[in-house]
């Protein structure tokens, strides 16, 4: 194919849909599919069961769909799904799944994971999702949609963070953090609202006036943090605000950053 250099490697079985460009020293494993419009810089290691959405980009050094970096990995069948239109930079590394995390690692659509970013094994990544320089996400976690990821950071295992959340630049997460927080510190505060990130999305006034009123209440009411949610949530009317409350109450095997 005339997309594909000459010096890449393509192991018998892979599937690549004629309009996807591999370049040069490219290696891409026999159980991989990479759809349309899927763009393989140069040195792109693409292996295990991975699906590459369409319009994927992929820039050189990326290791896609490697095993696990976990003791317990037996080598059982796991995969590694990618969305369409993801911007994948320079040695990023994104891992397949294990058995004990049902078996599958999800990377939404429209992501943008900066040079030296890491998703672990299980991970469940939503949409536009933006992982800065050198961040990591461990295994398990649940990112949603429109999280943005500071440099240099790092978030636990199993922990959940909510749409439209914004972490800080070197920033250790350990336990999850509600839609729209913004955390930061190096252990992690939830240290307010990302309100530039819901003006900029063009959340009416309403509601962002909603979500402070709702963080004082979690912040500062009486009882638990989760006494405060159900609270909240006999109280509210914002469908915003119903989204966090739906977040604290939701099963999870992890504390919450709570507000100061």
């Amino acid at each position: 194919m005339s997309n594909i250099h000459a010096s890449a490697v393509i192991e018998d079985g892979a599937q690549i849909d004629p309009s996807a460009q591999v370049g040069p020293f490219c290696l891409v494993g026999a159980d991989v599919v990479l759809e349309a419009d899927v763009v393989l810089k140069s040195h792109v290691v693409v292996t295990g069961q991975t699906r590459v959405g369409a319009g994927t980009v992929i820039f050189s050094f990326a290791v896609i769909g490697e095993i696990p970096q976990d003791l317990k990995f037996k080598g059982e069948a796991s995969r590694l799904e990618i969305g369409k239109r993801n911007r994948i930079r320079e040695h990023v590394t994104m891992n397949c799944g294990t058995e004990g995390g049902g078996g599958v690692t999800r990377v939404g659509d429209d992501g943008l994971f900066m040079a030296g970013a890491h998703i672990a094994h299980d991970a469940i990544i939503g949409n536009r999702v933006i992982v800065v320089n050198s961040a990591a996400v461990a295994g398990h976690c649940i990112i949603e949609d429109d999280v943005i990821i500071g440099g240099l950071s790092g978030i636990h295992q199993w922990v959940r963070i909510g749409q439209g959340a914004i972490i800080g630049a070197v920033t250790m997460v350990t336990n999850d953090v509600i839609p729209y927080g913004l955390v930061q510190a190096p252990r992690g505060d939830l240290d307010g609202l990302n309100l530039v990130g819901l003006k900029r999305g063009g959340v009416a006034r309403a509601d962002i006036t909603a979500l402070r009123a709702a963080f004082q209440m979690l912040a500062q009411g009486e009882g638990t943090f989760h006494d405060r949610a159900k609270r909240l949530g006999d109280e509210t009317t914002s469908s915003y605000v119903r989204q966090i409350v739906d977040f604290v109450l939701a099963d999870t095997g992890r504390h919450f950053l709570t507000p100061k």
